[in-house]
């Protein structure tokens, strides 16, 4: 019989966060899986209970570009690339933009780049908010299995391990966000 994690709210979540827990929640498209991207443990964690690769990097998402600024490297990225970006938020338009140093290879995977979004989920826009910084963000799935839509969907794929799960609804007509590569300019993935 599989676990049914308890429904938190979002002061109970960034509590969770806090402490190093891995959380789910409601995104623009499907659920996600979340945790402190300043917390190599905890983001060990979500990639054993997500069994995705170490060398694939995850997302992190934020309330607004200010949370961003200790990730990325703000001296590469010009006024032009800005506005492109503000263009596309918050909304469903994930960017890689250069990396920080400092930022866990966890996070970047095999890549100089962290993916970033500011997202427009009220849900996961108050995360972000309450929390004080960004959040990793990926689907809340078993690598290989389609990504959760609703708490139960989260609760069979993932029986334990998660501390909690904030409730909330997603756009299930929506697809994956899209993928762009800043430097470049390239579309990495369309949703």
């Amino acid at each position: 019989m599989t676990n049914i994690h308890k429904i938190a709210t979002v002061s109970e979540a960034v509590d969770a966060l806090l402490i190093g827990d891995v959380i789910a929640y409601p995104t623009e498209a499907v659920f996600g899986l979340g945790c402190d991207p300043d917390n190599e443990q905890a983001i060990k964690r979500l990639l054993v209970l997500k069994q995705r690769p170490e060398n694939k990097g995850l997302i992190i998402i934020a309330a607004d570009i200010s949370q961003l600024l200790n990730y990325v490297r703000d001296d590469l990225i010009t006024n032009e690339m800005w506005q492109a970006v503000k263009q596309t938020w918050p909304g469903p338009v994930t960017w890689l933009m250069p990396a920080k140093t400092s930022v866990s290879r966890l996070l970047t995977g095999e890549h100089d780049t962290l993916a970033v979004r500011v997202t427009a989920h009220s849900v996961a826009r108050q995360l972000c908010e309450h929390f004080g910084k960004p959040i990793v963000s990926t689907s809340a799935n078993i690598s290989g299995l389609s990504a959760a839509r609703s708490v139960e969907e989260v609760n069979q794929q993932f029986a334990n391990g998660l501390s909690c799960i904030v409730d909330g609804v997603v756009d299930r007509a929506a697809s994956p966000s899209e993928i762009r590569d800043l430097l470049s300019n390239q579309v990495i993935r369309k949703n």
